[in-house]
């Protein structure tokens, strides 16, 4: 394949006599034009190329600067696609495949050259360079295309397995307070005009907070589905943190005084307006109120505080409960893994995966400390986002 159009030769030679005989090579060929930039030092060319665009190198071997195939390397690096065809004094077939292996298009013996010869290497050279670049941008493309298609593959997996974790884990959670709502039912049916009122009363308490259970079993169920497949999204309106926050500390009043515990809650610091989704900070600071109280033992205290900065709010929930093994701690948020010293404290396993999705879709970040036996500590960080839409 003829090289039709004008090609730009950087030539390095320091012998300013063959240098001219190649160009006079060049000047003899009918079929293609050439032009010629000559340096005599391998520290010249370097320069050359980071000013200037060529199609292929001449290298002499023998340089003031640089001695034998050394050459090549600073110039591949500075210029990679560049082809090169190296010049020498030696009939040497050894250096010559040396010269190929370290990147080099062609070699020529000057005492051997003549105009065909030199005009054939050069566009050999220029061909040869440009399948191989084509090669390579081909092999990029397919190992990236590999790539992708790996990852594709792996969230398949993890797909298949969430899909597992999640059949298994609903049959399990399911199961039990059907078993309860199916137990305490049948009793009603068989001896309901025998049982007192209080008994009455206290039976449909169970099933009704069994029912409660699937309800939100299946809720978060939902909201995980929503958040794997890309669907969960946030929403911004004005609202009072501070009122916000209090509000959550009134609602989990109750639990609290199921285990007598205390709750604290502190502000710091002035958050003026600013715009929030109020459904994702109910399931964070819900979710992990609710755990801090769960966890919590009897007596204990649970420590809740708003702290606002200059861009962001940090909420700290800290409990002085069981505390979370080490070792389960990497895992803690992944959907349906719970710590291994929870025994017989119920639960999904879904709620802090909920909180970490929900963190997510906020653009924060959320961090945790805790020691088995002193407590557990979780913060999250959010960034204030103004009423003018700026951060």
């Amino acid at each position: 394949m003829a090289v039709s159009y004008s090609v730009k030769i950087l030539l390095i030679e320091d012998n300013l006599a063959e240098a001219r005989l190649l160009q006079e090579f060049l000047k003899q060929a009918k079929f293609h034009e050439f032009s010629f930039v000559h340096v005599k030092r391998l520290a010249e060319a370097l320069q050359e190329l980071n000013r200037g665009t060529y199609d292929v190198i001449l290298l002499d071997l023998t340089l003031p600067d640089s001695e034998g195939l050394a050459s090549l390397a600073p110039l591949i690096r500075l210029a990679p696609s560049l082809p090169i065809v190296v010049l020498t004094n030696t009939n040497d077939n050894e250096l010559a495949l040396e010269a190929v292996r370290r990147g080099a298009q062609d070699y020529l013996v000057k005492r051997l050259v003549n105009s065909d010869l030199l005009v054939r290497s050069l566009s050999y050279a220029i061909e040869r360079k440009q399948v191989l670049e084509t090669l390579r941008a081909v092999n990029e493309t397919l190992e990236i295309r590999v790539q992708e298609r790996t990852a594709e593959l792996v969230k398949v997996q993890e797909i298949s397995q969430f899909k597992s974790e999640f059949v298994s884990m609903l049959s399990h959670d399911i199961r039990s307070p059907l078993n309860t709502i199916q137990l305490i039912a049948g009793l009603l049916q068989s001896s309901g005009d025998r049982l007192p009122k209080e008994k009455k009363i206290s039976h449909f308490q169970l099933i009704r907070s069994a029912i409660k259970n699937v309800a939100q079993l299946l809720d978060e169920v939902s909201f995980i589905g929503k958040a794997e497949s890309g669907k969960l999204y946030s929403e911004f309106h004005p609202l009072n943190l501070e009122n916000f926050c209090r509000q959550l500390v009134e609602e989990a009043q109750l639990s609290i005084q199921q285990k007598d515990l205390t709750l604290i809650f502190t502000s710091v610091g002035e958050l003026g307006e600013a715009l929030w989704d109020e459904s994702l900070l109910r399931h964070i600071l819900g979710n992990l109120l609710s755990n801090a109280i769960k966890y919590s033992l009897l007596d204990g205290a649970v420590r809740f505080q708003l702290i606002a900065q200059d861009k962001t709010a940090v909420f700290q929930i800290q409990d002085e409960g069981i505390g979370i093994p080490k070792e389960d701690q990497q895992r803690l948020f992944k959907p349906f893994y719970r710590a291994s010293n929870v025994d017989k404290i119920p639960g999904t396993g879904l709620g802090l995966a909920i909180v970490k999705k929900c963190v997510e879709a906020h653009g924060g970040e959320i961090s945790l400390h805790s020691e088995i036996g002193v407590g557990t500590t979780f913060a999250v960080t959010l960034p204030i986002i103004r009423s003018s839409g700026s951060l």
